[in-house]
């Protein structure tokens, strides 16, 4: 079922080779045609298959997957009785490895990390005669086992011996010495009976702890050197077939040249946790050693500076080591294994993950028989990629052999990374077909599962080597999930889940290559067309700068695809012990069309109240992701990014977006499902978005798709109407206010409270019509929103103090001006600042929109403000048809004592019209317009009504509280009155006339006029004259309006002028 560049493969391994590279596989059967078809066995869901390669747990899973299947799950008891079956039809007994699907996959958690303090011993490099002597006596050994910490000076680059145990009768008796390459790599061998083994265990000479192991076992004459519990180097055979000396010497830090003296090649570095056991530890006690846990296995010598005798040079310090036990949780029991066709033996057991054992794969029938006609396919038909791919290996035919067993070391993947790299490049015209990007994906798959094996010429790459296999695994990668391969993966859907099994594989390989990659600098690269890769590391100290990484730019001031990890995060990894950080960042920009815009990814939409038909969810981004590694552990991390939109808003759709990531244990069969747990939106823009998630992982961002209600036009229409429907509402309020001011318009409560609802009304308009512009800044838009809140809220507060006010003029007349007054005040305003401060508490991120500056539709928010608004209706409906009910009724107990006329009747009406008109007005004016408000997103008509309506808000206020308001008219008809009479006092001519002479006139006073009064200066002349005045007092006006007559002869008659006035006061 393997396809054919996995044959190709084959070819390869019997050409790059690692010089004595060990090898350990079980019994390999090489079967013909027929006798492989026993191995399959298909049942009504799964196809199994049964590899006789015999493979470490970890090996044969990755192999599975590079099969684009899995290593059985026995879930079900069906599943186990149809396993025994396959086994029991060709035979088979020896025990198989299956998957405990109770153990779920490691995750990254937010390390705390553990510390443990040992005493350690620093050799220092001054000095070349450091060296520490074991005061303990050693007995002849069959089998042996050291463990110790060691931390390895940087500067140092010659051979260094860890340990030496010399006999009397042989001084190179058992030792660990190692060497620095110029790669700056730190390779062990040991020497065992005399016998020199190869440096080949490996590990960076980072400065850093490293626990390292050897073991060795004269029964099974077999030797291992473990580093930091992963097993890197092993073998077999000594030229002596005997035990270890007993009544020997073990010197640490040098290598004795004669029994316990003449030290050369001497240790620098610090030392720790030396402990001997006479046993050889299995891997899974090393392991448990290397996370700090205790094994059963009693120790031959426990670390104890008192059993130690040192140099003088050699000084005891304090040591502070990391032990992952904590935060890896990892499984020592071992790894499941289903025991063959027995019925004596137990069917589940637990063996050593390391041991080599045959193993079944399951996958689907439609997926295996899809994958084999993908096989034939390119066996009988190789494509063009194919068919260069085997010139460029000097083959005519690939080698039709399956063995799971063939890929194993760094060097071999790299080699066919590299011709497939100048095959996809010389092939570039003809493109590739479905059958070989399963092929490179299986190759993609391989080589990131083999990164991470303890590999026995890893160790011999260098830090160019390991770029140079990285970038050409970048470049296969980008050649599959190029743009013009997205019908292609439609054709390979039944096979490979989808293109982020490509991306899980990048994400794998580099994880686990990103020591190698930044062992000589802290800073790499790699780019392609589709993808940008980047490494970053830094040591955490006071200042660690922010860590940020974005994706490529085609101009200097376009927005990017950006991520970082927040400052604070960083200082927390400090503050809990970690001393290095670093982060891997990947941009892929050519995901998006592989994803089927006509397979809608479901999700809940997030505009669920009804004010727009969802359609579906789509990919609208770039995919973005990080990896943060803690000391080259993986960490959970929260991070920001921000994602530019690949989809823009359409006549016929509206996007929105949401901050999501890839989940591959969601759905794990399908390969992973979009989720967006503890991922929110931090901002929306035009063009992009902001998120923040409390992980790390693959982000993108899906944009809901939803009908679109208003066309471009519609928006520029509706926003000038509200700017001028405002404006002309903004001028009718303040018209009634001026007037209210200028008339003077007696003071009364009723009065008070018109005023109060024209301030709160005008407010909230001068701010809605601000609105589009502050829509532009978070902070302002926040602002404008919380005032928009306030004051309209305010409104409605002042509307239902004039229902409380008609209330109390009709139904309830006991309360006191003053009292009532201070309860309006405390209704007003008070009650709608503590409704929107409870609000802005209780909703914290979810107050505002994201989009405009209003209260959120798409929580629970909105009914901070439509929740009073119906209350405040309610009680002034009910308000009004009290006051109604108690009008008509006195009305008619009025009448019937006296004679009913129709005049009466008029009289009822026009007293209840004259008592309920301003509420009566008022309540569909404000709750009409704003009913039209809450449901303006239903459709582009109730908006055009909206607009309308809160336009002539202003004006009906205007024509009701001004206009039609009697008050306000007598006011004005006051005001004329003063004016006509001020004008007839000083601009008209005064009027005479002759008195009846029966007109006494001896009871008025007089006075000699002034020769400055217009009468007297108009009727000077000829005329010798004397006048009287007369003022009288006019009891039909106030008290301080008074009538004036004057009186005066003229030619021998009596003229008496009359003026009357009113002062100024009044």
């Amino acid at each position: 079922m393997t396809g054919t560049l996995l044959r190709v493969l084959i070819l390869f391994l019997l050409e790059v080779i690692c010089e004595g590279e060990p090898t350990r596989v079980g019994p390999e059967t090489m079967l013909h045609p027929h006798e492989q078809d026993k191995l399959v066995h298909q049942t009504s869901r799964w196809v199994l298959k049964l590899f006789n390669d015999s493979l470490p747990f970890s090996r044969a899973e990755s192999f599975c997957r590079g099969q684009f299947s899995s290593l059985i799950t026995l879930e079900q008891s069906e599943d186990k009785e149809e396993t025994v079956e396959l086994l029991r039809q060709i035979g088979f007994r020896s025990p198989v490895w299956v998957r405990d699907h109770n153990r779920s996959a490691s995750k990254m958690v937010a390390l705390s990390r553990q510390y443990l303090e040992f005493s350690a011993l620093k050799f220092p490099k001054e000095s070349h005669e450091g060296f520490a002597r074991v005061t303990v006596s050693f007995p002849v050994l069959s089998s042996i086992s050291v463990c110790v910490r060691v931390q390895w000076n940087t500067d140092w680059n010659d051979v260094s011996t860890v340990f030496s145990y010399a006999a009397p009768v042989l001084t190179n008796e058992f030792q660990l010495r190692g060497r620095v390459d110029m790669q700056g790599h730190i390779h062990l061998a040991l020497i065992i009976h005399g016998k020199h083994f190869p440096y080949k265990a490996s590990f960076a000479n980072d400065g850093a702890w490293h626990h390292i192991c050897v073991t060795w076992s004269r029964i099974s004459n077999h030797w291992a050197i473990y580093v930091d519990g992963d097993r890197k180097d092993m073998g077999s055979g000594t030229d002596m077939d005997r035990d270890i000396h007993g009544d020997g010497i073990l010197i640490l830090g040098q290598d004795q040249d004669s029994f316990g003296g003449n030290f050369t090649e001497p240790f620098f570095g610090n030392i720790t946790d030396l402990n001997i056991w006479n046993v050889a530890l299995e891997t899974i006690h090393v392991r448990a050693l290397n996370l700090c846990l205790a094994t059963i296995q009693e120790k031959f010598f426990s670390w104890n500076l008192s059993l130690i005798n040192s140099h003088h040079v050699v000084k005891e310090v304090q040591a502070s080591l990391f032990c992952p036990a904590v935060h890896q949780q990892m499984e020592l029991q071992g790894c499941r294994t289903l025991q063959g066709w027995s019925d004596q033996l137990p069917p589940l057991g637990w063996t050593d993950c390391s041991d080599f054992l045959p193993f079944i794969c399951r996958s689907s029938p439609e997926r295996h028989h899809r994958m084999e006609q993908i096989s034939k396919s390119q066996s009988s038909q190789p494509s063009a990629f194919m068919n260069q791919l085997m010139k460029l290996s000097n083959k005519s035919q690939p080698v039709l052999v399956q063995q799971p067993s063939g890929l194993d070391s760094l060097a071999q993947a790299s080699a066919l990374l590299n011709i497939s790299v100048q095959a996809l490049e010389d092939t570039q015209q003809e493109g590739l077909q479905p059958a070989d990007m399963v092929t490179l994906i299986q190759l993609l798959m391989l080589t990131a599962d083999i990164s991470s094996e303890p590999s026995i010429c890893a160790g011999n790459s260098s830090h160019g080597n390991i770029q140079e296999l990285s970038q050409h695994f970048i470049s296969v990668a980008d050649s599959i999930i190029r743009e013009d391969n997205a019908d292609k993966w439609q054709a390979i859907k039944e096979v490979v889940n989808g293109p982020m099994d490509v991306v899980k594989s990048i994400d794998r390989m580099v994880t686990r290559l990103s020591p190698s990659l930044t062992a000589d600098t802290d800073h790499v690269t790699i780019h392609s067309p589709n993808i940008k890769l980047e490494l970053q590391q830094q040591q955490l100290k006071e200042g660690s700068k922010v860590l940020s990484f974005c994706g490529p730019g085609s101009e200097a001031k376009s927005i990017l695809d950006c991520i970082s990890v927040p400052h604070q995060k960083i200082q927390d990894l400090q503050n809990n012990g970690f001393y290095k950080i670093t982060l891997i960042s990947m941009w892929y920009g050519s995901l998006r069309p592989h994803f089927n815009p006509e397979e809608n990814i479901t999700m809940e939409p997030t505009v669920n109240d009804g004010s727009q038909r969802y359609l579906g969810t789509v990919l609208g981004s770039s995919v973005i992701s990080t990896t943060v590694l803690g000391d080259d552990h993986p960490v959970s991390m929260a991070v920001h990014f921000q994602l530019q939109h690949k989809v823009q808003n359409s006549i016929d759709a509206v996007y929105d977006p949401v901050c999501a990531f890839w989940d591959f244990d969601l759905t794990p069969e399908a390969g992973g499902w979009w989720n967006t747990k503890g991922c929110e939106v931090v901002s929306k823009h035009y063009g992009y978005t902001v998120c923040y998630c409390n992980h790390t992982t693959n982000f993108a961002l899906l944009l809901q798709v939803y009908e679109t209600q208003r066309t471009p036009e519609n928006e520029k229409a509706l926003q000038v109407l509200t700017f001028i429907g405002c404006g002309v509402s903004l001028c009718g309020l303040l018209f009634t206010f001026i007037l209210f001011i200028a008339v003077g318009v007696p003071k009364s409560d009723r009065t008070t409270v018109h005023k109060n609802l024209i301030v709160a009304l005008g407010f909230a308009k001068l701010l809605l019509m601000c609105s589009d512009w502050a829509a532009e800044n978070q902070a302002a838009c926040f602002m404008v929103t919380t005032l928009l809140h306030l004051f309209f809220m305010a409104s409605f507060c002042w509307m239902l103090v004039e229902g409380l006010l008609l209330w109390s003029k009709v139904v309830s007349v006991n309360i006191s001006e003053d009292r009532r007054m201070k309860l309006y005040y405390v209704i007003g305003w008070g009650l709608p600042v503590l409704i929107v401060g409870l609000t802005l508490v209780i909703s914290r991120g979810e107050y505002k929109a994201q989009d405009h500056c209003w209260l959120s539709v798409k929580t629970d928010t909105i009914w901070a403000f439509v929740g009073p608004v119906i209350f405040v209706l309610m009680v002034n409906a009910v308000v009004l048809c009290r006051v109604v009910i108690v009008t008509v009724s006195s009305a008619h107990r009025r009448a019937k004592m006296l004679s009913p006329s129709f005049a009466s009747k008029m009289q009822t009406f026009d007293l209840t019209w004259a008592v309920t008109r301003p509420v009566l007005i008022l309540l569909p004016v404000l709750g009409l317009t704003w009913i039209c408000g809450v449901l303006v997103h239903l459709s582009v008509v109730v908006s055009y009504m909206f607009i309308v309506l809160n336009s002539f808000q202003g004006l009906y206020i205007f024509l009701v509280y001004a206009v039609y308001n009697s008050e306000v008219r007598n006011a004005i008809k006051r005001i004329k009155e003063k004016r006509k009479a001020l004008s007839f006092t000083n601009c008209s001519q005064p009027t005479s006339f002759l008195p009846s002479q029966r007109a006494p006139i001896t009871p008025w006073s007089r006075s000699p006029p002034t020769s400055s009064s217009p009468e007297t200066s108009e009727t000077s002349g000829p005329f010798s004259s004397t006048s009287t005045s007369l003022v009288i007092k006019n009891e039909s006006f106030k008290k301080e309006s008074f009538v004036s007559f004057s009186l005066r002869q003229a030619s021998g008659n009596q003229v008496v002028q009359l003026t009357g006035f009113k002062s100024s006061g009044s």
